[in-house]
């Protein structure tokens, strides 16, 4: 009898994948739900709602206050939440189960990416109205690192069955050190991104608007603001190298790990503007997320004797990410001074005005 040909809709949703990742080639990649008309919708409309974001809504520099930062992040959950809509009359309950598990996920492991930019934002003193523009374009990389990254992982769990137990304790590690409150360390001053950067290119010591680059005497300058968004993009691929094999624990299908990603990654920048300034009250958040990934690294190195539900799964990462900022609300601790919210400037800085097409002249530290 001759062998059965593969179902249809999994062909179908491997190719995209593949032709995007021709060097590893389309049998390197586990089957996926996504079609290429969908994918191609899918990028078409995040690419539709980053134009019109930068282009039309925040086109003029400014200072994003609270409100404005929770109608957006109230924008991006439903946002988030109606496309699991669709997942689930599309294909079912399980793959909308895994989007939703997965995205919960990295929206949760977002909050290290927000005190990052906290540290990041004040040692560079970056006046409040340009960083909206560095976090936009940080987004923008961020959308095409992730890609490749989830490429990779994808080809090499198919390719290499032992990877996922790689994966696995890798999150399993990362979980125990973050329980230990050793999370990531961000010093600025020590960073090779920025010793490299200010060798590779001469660099004005004040912000020139939102300019990244300018021309002074007849020479091009890149402005601190390049610098930052350097550093925001290098920190991402940092945190991508957690959160991707995290996502792999949940689901195989790299369309689901991919728009998961890129809906988590959406609302970090709203998330960012609303949190930084209270971030320090969920104290216990970074309990929570250490569990998760404990949680998820131990399903993977378990996953050739035991098969967690998806169901299962999403109510674990429920319960540890609740139970974290519940736990943080009852048991407060005293804020600890130091960080700025965004909006604050500095210590000792005035942030330029966002209405002149230069701005006012803001020494760094060297």
């Amino acid at each position: 009898m001759a062998a059965r040909a593969p179902p249809a809709r999994a062909e179908r949703g491997r190719r995209p994948f593949a032709l995007i990742s021709f060097a590893a080639g389309e049998s390197c990649l586990p089957p996926s739900i996504g079609s290429p008309l969908i994918i191609t919708l899918f990028l078409v409309g995040i690419g539709a709602l980053l134009a019109i974001d930068l282009g039309v809504i925040n086109r003029k520099a400014h200072q994003v206050r609270f409100r404005e930062a929770l109608g957006w992040s109230a924008f991006c959950v439903a946002l988030s939440l109606s496309f699991n809509l669709w997942m689930y009359f599309r294909f079912g309950g399980q793959p909308a189960l895994e989007f939703l598990t997965g995205y919960l996920i990295e929206y949760a492991l977002s909050v290290d990416n927000i005190f990052v930019f906290i540290v990041i934002f004040n040692y560079f003193a970056v006046p409040a109205a340009f960083q909206h523009r560095v976090l936009f374009w940080g987004i923008l990389g961020a959308i095409g690192l992730r890609a490749a990254f989830i490429l990779i992982g994808a080809a090499l769990l198919q390719t290499f069955h032992w990877v996922i137990f790689v994966f696995g304790g890798f999150l399993v590690y990362t979980g125990f050190k973050i329980l230990a409150h050793k999370g990531p360390q961000v010093h600025p001053e020590r960073n090779p991104v920025v010793k490299f950067f200010r060798r590779l290119l001469p660099l004005t010591q004040s912000y020139h608007g939102q300019r990244f680059l300018v021309r002074l005497d007849g020479r091009r300058y890149a402005t601190p603001l390049l610098l930052v968004l350097v550093m925001v993009e290098a920190t991402d691929v940092v945190f991508a190298v957690d959160s991707i094999p995290a996502i792999f624990a949940v689901t195989r299908d790299p369309f689901i790990v991919f728009t998961s990603n890129i809906f988590a990654i959406l609302g970090l920048r709203a998330l960012y503007f609303l949190l930084a300034s209270i971030l320090d009250r969920f104290h216990y958040l970074s309990v929570g997320i250490g569990l998760v990934l404990v949680f998820v690294g131990g399903k993977m190195l378990v996953s050739d004797f035991y098969h967690v539900p998806i169901g299962l799964s999403l109510a674990v990462v429920v319960i540890l990410l609740a139970g974290s900022v519940i736990a943080s609300l009852l048991f407060p601790r005293p804020a600890a001074p130091g960080l700025a919210e965004p909006g604050a400037e500095a210590p000792g800085t005035e942030a330029p005005g966002a209405d002149e097409p230069e701005g006012e002249r803001r020494m760094i530290k060297p």
